[in-house]
C-alpha cells in the first residue's frame, strides 16, 4: 500500500482508522512469520546520505550502505523510486526486482512511507542525474505505525508541532538543522571558554532562594528536609559564590525554571548560560561577548555575514556599543537626559505604545 496522507487536513476520520489498521494488520503478518522487524537490533551503516552526495564521484559504482525512513515512495510494476532520509539529509533509492531479488521485492512493495530501512547498493546516476543508489540488499528495521504527514505540505500545525517535535524533525528540514546547529553552538562555546580558563561548574536546581530575577518560580517539596523548595530561575547566585571562594573563572550552562506564560517564543523551562570572571569590568564581558559570539558564527556557519530579516549582519565588523540612553536618543529621537519626573517617562511610554 502506497499511501500519502495529511493527517492535518479534514481526512475522514475512519479513513485514518483504516489506515491505522492496515500497518498494523502489516506488523502482525512480519510477526507471524517470524520476521518481526522489531527484533532487529542493529544494522551496519557505512555512509550517510550526504556523505554520498558529496563523495559522489569517488563513490560513484562503489557498494555503500545507508539506514533511514522512507519518505516517498514510486512503484512502478518491476522497479521502484523511494528517498530515504537519515540525519544528514535524503537520497534516492532504486529498488528493482532483478536486483533484489523476487521475494525482497514483493516485501518491499509492502513497506509504507514513515518505515525505517536498510539499504545496501551501488551508487550511481539516474538518466535525469539524479545521484542514486541502486539497491541490491533492502531490510526493514522498524515498522512505522503511525500516518505521516503528507509530504508536499509537510507539518503546518503550529500547536501539533511543539508537542510533536519528532514529526516536526522528519517533516522540516530548516528544524532539524536548527536543533542541530544548537548542539554545535553549545559545543563550540564550551571549547571558546575552556580555551580561556574559564571552568564549567553544575549549581543546585532545587534552591530555597530561587536567584536573581523577578519571574515566579516554580515550587515543590523536598520530604528528606520536610521544607519547601524551588526550581531556580537563574544561575547567578551560586557562580558568584564560587567567584567568593576564589575559582577566578566560572560558567554554567543549565536548565532554569520560570512560572510564567507559555507560547512558541516562550518556555517555562530552558537553557541558560552564565558565567563569571574576577578582575575585570563591564568593558571586558563586553569584549568577551562580542568575541564568543563572534567565533561561534565563524565555527559553526563559517561566516560571520548573517541574514537577519532582510538585512545581512556582518558580525565581523567591531560592536557598536551604546548606552540605554545613548540608544533611545539614536533610533527613538528621545533624550531621556531631559526627563526629570516619572510623569514624563510615562507619557513618553504611552506616545511610543510601551506597556508599563
Amino acid at each position: 500500500m502506497n499511501e500519502q496522507t495529511n493527517t492535518q487536513d479534514n481526512q475522514p476520520a475512519q479513513d485514518i482508522h483504516q489506515l491505522l489498521k492496515v500497518r498494523h494488520e502489516k506488523l502482525a503478518a512480519l510477526q507471524a512469520e517470524g520476521k518481526d522487524p522489531f527484533h532487529v537490533t542493529k544494522y551496519d551503516v557505512s555512509h550517510k546520505s550526504a556523505q554520498v552526495k558529496a563523495r559522489f564521484d569517488e563513490l560513484s559504482g562503489s557498494s555503500v550502505s545507508i539506514a533511514g525512513r522512507v519518505m516517498a515512495k514510486r512503484v512502478m510494476g518491476k522497479a521502484s523510486f523511494i528517498n530515504v532520509q537519515d540525519a544528514s539529509g535524503s537520497i534516492q533509492c532504486y529498488v528493482a526486482r532483478d536486483s533484489v531479488g523476487e521475494d525482497t521485492y514483493a516485501a518491499f512493495k509492502k513497506y509504507d512511507v514513515g518505515d525505517i530501512i536498510g539499504v545496501e547498493g551501488v551508487v550511481f546516476r539516474t538518466q535525469k542525474g539524479e545521484m542514486s543508489i541502486h539497491a541490491e540488499k533492502i531490510i526493514l528495521l522498524a515498522k512505522s505505525l503511525q500516518i505521516m504527514p503528507e509530504k508536499y505540505h509537510g507539518l503546518v500545525n503550529t500547536d501539533l508541532r511543539y508537542r510533536q517535535r519528532h514529526i516536526d524533525l522528519i517533516m522540516n528540514d530548516a528544524v532539524r538543522d536548527s536543533f542541530i546547529k544548537r548542539s554545535r553552538i553549545i559545543s563550540a562555546m564550551r571549547r571558546y571558554l575552556d580555551g580561556l580558563g574559564f571552568i564549567e561548574v553544575e549549581t543546585p536546581v532545587l534552591v530555597g532562594n530561587a536567584g536573581g530575577a523577578a519571574a515566579r518560580p516554580f515550587e515543590t517539596h523536598f520530604n528528606a528536609l520536610s521544607e519547601d523548595v524551588k526550581l531556580r530561575i537563574s544561575l547567578e547566585l551560586y557562580l558568584k559564590r564560587l567567584i567568593i571562594g576564589g575559582m577566578e573563572k566560572v560558567y554554567e550552562i543549565g536548565r532554569v525554571f520560570r512560572n510564567e506564560g507559555l507560547g512558541t517564543r516562550h518556555n517555562p523551562e530552558f537553557t541558560l548560560m552564565e558565567l563569571y570572571q574576577a578582575y575585570t569590568d563591564y568593558a571586558g564581558m563586553m569584549e568577551l561577548a562580542e568575541n564568543l559570539i563572534r567565533h561561534l558564527a565563524l565555527d559553526v556557519l563559517g561566516t560571520t555575514m548573517l541574514p537577519y530579516g532582510e538585512e545581512m549582519i556582518d558580525l565581523g565588523k567591531p560592536f557598536v556599543r551604546l548606552t540605554m540612553v545613548e540608544a533611545l536618543r539614536k533610533y527613538a529621537d528621545i533624550d531621556f537626559n531631559t526627563v526629570e519626573t516619572l510623569e514624563e517617562a510615562r507619557k513618553i511610554a504611552d506616545k511610543m505604545g510601551v506597556h508599563y
